[in-house]
């Protein structure tokens, strides 16, 4: 289900998903991991199925979706720590994303100044849109325990 939404927002909202300067809504899905570790190949295979459907070249398809993975990673492992959960999908989207961009698809401008529409993009998608996701789900933690009585989440202590 995760994977699908991820593929519905990405490719709704293609036009702005892609590219140097890009605002993928998707990534603010990126914080469900702190809800469930489920979330975590949801992320990765939505993303996959995405940037493929997006039509992508294969780097990006490959080192987009492992930068997700990565980021929904890191975002599990900072479960604990509820408001940091955003970060690691910003960090590591801003670090691989312009790599790609300028190595894969020749966009030659320089890596920094990607990395910084790129973070800005990862910002507001992560940062503000996920927190705030983050904020609402909060309130129903009993959404992601429907089906797995024990998630190890810690919306459920």
């Amino acid at each position: 289900m995760i994977a699908a939404i991820y593929v519905v927002l990405t490719m709704l909202l293609s036009a702005i998903s892609f590219g140097q300067v890009q605002l993928r809504v998707a990534e603010a899905l990126t914080i469900l991991p702190y809800f469930t570790p489920a979330a975590v190949p949801g992320l990765f295979v939505g993303c996959l199925i995405g940037n493929i459907l997006g039509g992508a070249i294969p780097v990006d398809i490959v080192c987009g979706s492992l930068a997700t993975l990565a980021g929904a990673c890191g975002s599990y492992l900072l479960r604990k720590h509820k408001w940091l959960v955003p970060l690691p999908p910003i960090a590591v989207n801003t670090i691989v994303v312009p790599f790609v961009l300028f190595y894969g698809y020749g966009i030659n401008l320089p890596i920094p100044f990607m990395m910084l529409t790129v973070g800005i993009g990862e910002f507001l998608s992560c940062g503000v849109l996920g927190t705030g996701l983050l904020k609402v789900l909060s309130k129903y933690p009993m959404i992601f325990t429907l089906n797995s009585p024990d998630s190890g989440s810690p919306a459920q202590e």
